[in-house]
């Protein structure tokens, strides 16, 4: 079997949400709700408004991530 890559195992476990962490993953969803709404409002409906929110909640996952992998 190779050797272990700590990398790998951090990103591929599961992470409890540590003191703190949630009001942090709350912040980021609120900041990332109110562009939602914002975009939906000044964006007519197209590809590219769709584009705009699928890489929004994508930049909120990873925001979480960061958060939840690296704290």
């Amino acid at each position: 079997m190779p050797e272990k890559n700590p990398q790998l195992e951090n990103n591929y476990k599961y992470h409890a949400p540590k003191v703190g962490q949630p009001e942090k993953y709350e912040q980021l969803r609120t900041k990332a709700k109110e562009l939602a709404y914002l975009i939906d409002e000044l964006c007519p409906h197209s590809r590219e408004r769709s584009s705009a929110h699928t890489n929004l909640e994508q930049a909120m996952f990873w925001a979480n991530a960061s958060i939840a992998r690296n704290e």
